[in-house]
């Protein structure tokens, strides 16, 4: 883990919940529970690593015995019970370097009912000098007994001003017309910028699902043979297959609020501009709105565990 200095100034945006973190803990006042909600590529993690730092009295972001991370196993699809054992074993021991122990729990929101009822009395009792800190993108799935028992943050998307800032900081060498289409495609989330400038699976995913909606939309739309060939794109990508989703999703709300208003401005797709001005000539409401049953259908399904 590559070792640097970490502080909130560095977190860009979010300044309420920055403000709030920073003056409980120096005023001694910090809840034993917290949940952090969000969509991914907000900063949820960043912002929860540097109070857990804070917490510790520590600048330098590196591994610490009395900072314990919990992130599930890419073969898992939620956390069970047997994990949250490990976790309940791991609260119950002393710290080690310092007074206090922090415990960071990543996606919480895919905890069982099981794992969450099994974590309520820690939640509700936790040794004095421990605090855990939970990172989410959806309190729906969190019940309300472990909700009714923490301090919840919302993390918003950012202002474009926020964005701005966060583009001319990360990457400072980029011209104003990327500048322009990043602030667009990111919608207010850091993460999303990051991933379209450095991510090539990303890229890939992106491209190959405006292909796919060309392919099934516009030019073969009964053909399976066109269908199957994109199969083993989608295996190669199955990790990712949540964001392939969401890209269609995405390129279809584009397609829709065109299609409304023929407003260019609303478009966050924007570098695709050309690709969903053809798709919006040629589909009609009905037909958009059918794509999008589908693909929510499939998000429902695989959620539900159905072979992927």
């Amino acid at each position: 883990m590559e070792e640097y200095i970490l502080s909130f100034s560095d977190i860009i945006g979010h300044e309420e919940v920055k403000n709030h973190i920073i003056n409980s803990i120096e005023n001694r006042r910090f809840s034993h529970a917290y949940i952090i909600s969000g969509e991914d590529g907000l900063g949820k993690s960043i912002l929860v690593k540097e109070a857990a730092l804070k917490l510790l009295n520590k600048s330098v972001n590196r591994m610490y015995a009395d900072i314990i991370e919990f992130r599930i196993k890419k073969e898992d699809l939620s956390i069970k019970v047997d994990d949250i054992r490990k976790i309940n074993k791991e609260v119950n021991k002393k710290p080690y370097e310092e007074d206090k122990k922090v415990i960071i729990i990543y996606n919480s929101d895919l905890m069982t009912k099981e794992a969450q009822n099994a974590f309520l009395k820690t939640i509700e009792e936790p040794p004095g000098n421990v605090f855990v800190l939970m990172i989410c993108e959806s309190l729906d799935n969190i019940l309300d007994t472990i909700k009714s028992r923490c301090q919840i943050y919302k993390l918003n998307h950012l202002c474009e001003e926020d964005m701005n800032r966060f583009i001319s900081k990360k990457y400072p060498d980029i011209d104003d017309e990327l500048k322009g289409i990043l602030l667009k495609i990111s919608d207010g989330i850091p993460g999303k910028v990051e991933k379209f400038v450095e991510d090539e699976d990303f890229k890939n995913i992106r491209n190959m699902a405006m292909n796919i909606l060309k392919e099934m939309l516009l030019y073969k739309k009964n053909d399976m043979k066109s269908i199957l060939q994109y199969t083993e794109f989608l295996v190669k990508y199955m990790y990712l297959l949540e964001e392939t989703l969401t890209c269609f999703l995405s390129y279809i709300r584009d397609i829709l609020v065109y299609k409304e208003t023929l407003n260019k401005s609303l478009i966050l797709n924007i570098d695709k501009l050309d690709d969903l001005e053809i798709i919006s000539e040629s589909l009609s409401f009905k037909q958009l709105y059918n794509v999008i049953c589908i693909v929510e259908d499939t998000k429902n399904k695989l959620s539900s565990n159905v072979n992927t």
